[in-house]
């Protein structure tokens, strides 16, 4: 049997202006294009090692990206008109470790770009660490 490896490649919508959508993630996000293949419309963005596909005619997803500063950045990009649709909030006290090291509390953000995907910014901070 295969070994199945790490994700290799997300696919999010477009939605109809891919130029839009690209600009949310490069101006907002500060993410940049990887490639653009016109025809047929379609670009990639790289998180890590994982391809963002960005294309017409799929659905709106949802991707969780790691980001240091979600409080500094929250508060930049709230001030300067970018909508959240939910602020920075523990989600998770990692007592036990199942997700990093034990005792790190995990925060999220959420918010949408113009193809109507779902953003989730996440952070972990130390035990000691106030918030």
């Amino acid at each position: 049997m295969p070994a199945i490896g790490a994700v290799r490649q997300i696919a999010l919508s477009a939605g109809r202006n891919l130029d839009a959508t690209l600009a949310f993630w490069r101006d907002v996000l500060g993410m940049s294009l990887h490639a653009r293949f016109d025809p047929p419309g379609i670009a990639f963005i790289m998180a890590g090692d994982v391809r963002l596909l960005f294309t017409d005619g799929i659905p709106a997803g949802t991707v969780y990206l790691d980001i240091s500063g979600l409080d500094d950045f929250h508060a930049e990009a709230k001030a300067a008109g970018v909508p959240f649709t939910a602020p920075p909030t523990l989600v998770h006290r990692d007592t036990e470790g199942q997700f990093g090291p034990a005792g790190e509390s995990e925060w999220m953000a959420f918010l949408k770009d113009p193809a109507g995907n779902t953003i989730g910014l996440v952070e972990r901070h130390p035990p000691q660490e106030p918030h």
